[in-house]
């Protein structure tokens, strides 16, 4: 008998995982990035709904970052920071948010995804 007997069925088990490493890699990866562009669409709808809220003769109510809050999290997100003060005069005004979106991968478990986005608000364009 040779001593080589099996080893094609060991070589073959040895490249059924490593297609399973790589298959679950590719596939984490692609899961990742689906995460990054749902925080990252999070984001931007928390920035334009808080933005006309700082702005108190708009007509909102409640605070700019209970509504940044209140988007992120329709979106699956949970919102991180919310540099959005009230401003009574009539200048445009800026906007930054950041949420996090939780991710679930098949390899190491789950990972935080960040996004940030801003936005802008004119108020005197109200009037156009």
């Amino acid at each position: 008998m040779s001593c080589e007997r099996g080893s094609a069925a060991l070589l073959l088990v040895a490249v059924a995982c490593l297609v399973l490493v790589i298959t679950i890699g590719v596939a984490d990866t692609g899961i990742a990035l689906a995460g990054r562009l749902r925080a990252a669409a999070a984001a931007d709808a928390a920035a334009l709904a808080s933005a006309p809220v700082t702005f108190r003769p708009f007509g909102a109510t409640g605070s700019p970052t209970d509504e940044a809050r209140r988007f992120a999290i329709a979106n699956g997100s949970a919102l991180v920071s919310c540099r959005c003060p009230i401003d009574r005069t009539w200048l445009p005004r800026t906007v930054e948010v950041v949420v996090e979106h939780r991710v679930a991968l098949l390899g190491i478990g789950s990972i935080r995804v960040r996004a940030a986005s801003r936005a802008e608000f004119a108020p005197l364009l109200l009037l156009e």
